[in-house]
């Protein structure tokens, strides 16, 4: 196989010229860095999660590029073209992933809480009433969409018409796209109340096939993409945050996030992101193990 593409967490391997694989990893990235660190077990229990919620989103008529698992860490998917370059796409285009990530929430939590404080988002836009004081954790009225880029060096946030100006999506296609979002997080929200988990939010990403017809693809609904809290906790008022939220959350409590925002802002030298200590590996491993085994009701072992 020939290796077309090293990402943060996957290797991509060309099978054939219909056909992907990807490699899972126990890389972990946050903050568009890749941690010097290695957690065991994380790549095959993301790509067993992949795998589970392809095979649900398949059960429920929704197509995907999933082809094929290849135990432990890998999974096959149909080939579709990168094409970086925006001016290359137009509603004519086939065959090709949409250079964009959709951001779906049902909660308020993480920068969206930020924003609301800071006043960048008002309770309206959210579908609460006028002058409504969002609190932390609250259920939104109805699903907040956002869109950020998928292929730029660091994720940018665009309005409607961006997204639709760079993505060769009709206003049709991208309305179609939040359609079929909000299926898969209501199949997702059934899932994850019987295992006693609250699905916050989430990322999904798509491609067209050479019909032009549209796919999930990437990976969606694991402890990487998508944010989960414990039921039990949250029904008495605690927040136990049990994704990759929980490693961003050290490197804000050790000061690193605050570093590298600054640096970012001012156009400095990024800051090295330290490794985890041993104690947080440990618990990060367990973590994802944990959360495979709840999303999914498989036994990891």
């Amino acid at each position: 196989m020939k290796l077309l593409r090293v990402g943060k967490v996957k290797q991509v391997y060309e099978v054939d010229e219909n056909t992907l694989e990807f490699v899972f990893t126990d890389n972990i990235s946050v903050f568009d860095k890749i941690i010097p660190t290695q957690i065991p077990y994380k790549g095959e229990t993301l790509c067993r999660t992949a795998v589970f919620w392809f095979q649900v989103l398949k059960k429920n008529g929704i197509r995907t590029h999933f082809k094929e698992f290849v135990p432990p860490n890998r999974m096959r998917v149909r080939k579709v073209d990168v094409i970086s370059d925006y001016s290359k796409l137009n509603c004519n285009s086939t065959n090709y992933l949409i250079p964009l990530e959709f951001i779906s929430r049902s909660y308020v939590a993480g920068s969206l809480y930020d924003r609301i404080r800071s006043g960048k988002i008002v309770p309206e836009e959210l579908g609460f009433p006028p002058n409504h004081n969002v609190s932390y954790g609250e259920k939104l009225p109805k699903p907040y969409f956002e869109v950020t880029t998928k292929l730029e060096k660091y994720d940018r946030e665009l309005s409607r018409k961006e997204a639709l100006d760079i993505s060769g999506l009709t206003e049709e296609e991208f309305e179609r796209i939040l359609e079929i979002i909000t299926k898969i997080d209501e199949i997702i929200a059934a899932e994850a109340e019987e295992r006693m988990l609250i699905h916050v939010d989430g990322k999904k990403e798509f491609a067209f096939d050479e019909k032009r017809r549209l796919m999930v693809v990437d990976t969606f609904g694991t402890a990487d993409e998508d944010r989960w809290w414990d039921q039990d906790a949250y029904a008495v008022g605690k927040f136990i945050e049990l994704s990759k939220e929980a490693v961003r959350q050290y490197y804000r409590e050790i000061g690193y996030y605050d570093k590298l925002m600054e640096a970012r802002r001012k156009g400095l030298p990024e800051p090295d992101i330290p490794p985890l200590p041993k104690n947080k590996i440990e618990e990060i491993s367990d973590l994802y193990i944990e959360m495979f085994e709840k999303i999914t009701g498989e036994s990891f072992r």
